[in-house]
């Protein structure tokens, strides 16, 4: 099984269909807590799903359990936050969650992960990703 991850910031909306597109991405899984900011642009949640549709032939899918507590983001945002710190609470609350049980229900070959940080390396995305894939070994992350 292929999971995809994608960030959309400092990414046009051409650069960033495109990427899905030819990655051949079949579902964009939302797990961002807040989809629905003005900041968004072609992102938010109520436009992102007649886009996908419409310039691709993606499905949408939205799966807040996959996203952090707006207290864990906060710390780390808003708090000038350690990553280690927020990568440890994220950690906890996937478990809390059964976050395995929740992706191997909802979650299948070809659907890509979207969160809003341009790259995965300090995204709840990626460690998403890299959860799921250490429950389900067939799983391989791909990060566009």
């Amino acid at each position: 099984m292929r999971l995809f991850t994608i960030g959309f910031t400092q990414s046009s909306a051409e650069h960033f269909f495109e990427r899905l597109r030819a990655a051949g991405v079949r579902r964009v899984v939302d797990v961002r807590l807040n989809n629905s900011s003005q900041l968004a642009g072609f992102a938010k949640g109520g436009d992102l799903p007649y886009f996908l549709q419409a310039i691709a032939g993606i499905a949408y899918a939205a799966e807040p359990r996959l996203a952090p507590t707006a207290a864990i983001l906060d710390a780390y945002k808003k708090g000038g936050g350690d990553w280690s710190v927020y990568e440890a609470a994220f950690g906890a609350l996937l478990v809390e969650r059964a976050a395995a049980t929740v992706a191997a229900a909802v979650l299948r070959d070809g659907d890509c992960l979207l969160c809003s940080e341009a790259t995965p390396e300090h995204c709840h995305r990626r460690l998403v990703a890299e959860y799921v894939a250490a429950q389900q070994p067939e799983v391989e992350v791909v990060h566009l």
